[in-house]
């Protein structure tokens, strides 16, 4: 089972628009309403490929209710700690060149009360886990240090941890000794204070996070691919893409890959491009499943290309 925890959740509505016209009236093409949040995101791609997952998440109000809901339609078993205030909703505009805008709302302010009930439900939700995803920004009222303090008792536990955030949380969460961490190229380029502009550079700045304390690190480096790098070596791997639609989730589905197939080595690096490179070839946050995948079209190599220039350098 993959434990999945997210402090601030979302009700996530994703509209598809030809394009973005400010000051117009814009007619969508599509839309689509999902539970958000990056952990649940991660819940929804390992319930997607048939495995058992069980969401952590917050939920206060209407649109907390509708996206317990909306989780378990989905197959996902979901431990709720009530908040008073209510669930953030978000929207995301998807144009038809792949260009997304999303508009993401602060989310409500947790209590001192509600902050210790997340971690204690975190904590007995986590027994039969074999990894658990800390994921997404703090909400309101949760300190930098609150990752890190997951951390920590989930090592106290036996439990494998993996994270997914940014900046202080991040950087305070590296002392805990996080087993994985998964930066995108922006988060790895503010956590080492340097813009990033090859291969080479996101290598050298993988391997700084690990000097701070992480197992290994997973890096998205958008459309260039993905890096691991850990204790036995660093790989460096790309996917074929032939249309991208959306790339909400992609790096959720893309972590949710990489726990699936074990979490360490080539082959789960291998899995976690295959899942990212089905997600943003779908519409809004949908998850892809086992038949969306295409293995052939990834590949994975130990010779990693320091010289190769980002497409989408980091400055």
């Amino acid at each position: 089972m993959i434990l999945t925890v997210t402090p601030n959740p979302s009700l996530d509505r994703t509209y598809e628009v030809p394009s973005l016209d400010r000051g117009e009236v814009i007619r969508a093409t599509g839309e689509r309403m999902d539970p958000g949040g990056k952990g649940v995101n991660v819940s929804r791609a390992v319930a997607a490929a048939g495995q058992r997952t069980v969401a952590v998440l917050p939920l206060g109000g209407a649109p907390g209710a509708l996206v317990a809901d909306l989780l378990d339609a989905q197959g996902i078993e979901v431990a709720p700690v009530p908040v008073a205030g209510a669930t953030r909703s978000n929207i995301a505009l998807a144009e038809s060149d792949g260009v997304l805008t999303k508009i993401n709302a602060p989310g409500p302010e947790l209590s001192a009360a509600e902050q210790e009930l997340l971690l204690e439900t975190v904590r007995e939700q986590s027994r039969d886990a074999a990894w658990i995803a800390c994921c997404g920004s703090l909400p309101r009222g949760l300190a930098p240090t609150w990752y890190a303090d997951v951390v920590a008792r989930a090592h106290a536990g036996g439990a494998r941890i993996a994270l997914d955030t940014s900046g202080p949380a991040l950087l305070e969460a590296l002392r805990a000794r996080p087993d994985v961490v998964k930066p995108n190229a922006e988060e790895l380029a503010a956590a080492v204070g340097r813009p990033l502009t090859t291969v080479g550079d996101a290598l050298k700045a993988a391997e700084e996070l690990r000097a701070m304390g992480a197992g290994a690190v997973l890096a998205s480096l958008g459309a260039d691919g993905q890096l691991l790098v850990d204790g036995a070596g660093a790989w460096f791997a790309t996917a074929r893409v032939d249309v991208v639609r959306s790339n909400v989730g992609a790096g959720d589905s893309s972590l949710a890959g990489f726990l699936i197939a074990g979490g360490s080595g080539p082959q789960a690096l291998a899995s976690a491009v295959a899942h990212g490179a089905a997600a943003v070839q779908l519409p809004g946050s949908v998850m892809p499943s086992p038949s969306d995948l295409d293995p052939s079209a990834v590949t994975v190599t130990a010779e990693v290309p320091m010289d190769r220039v980002l497409k989408e350098p980091v400055s």
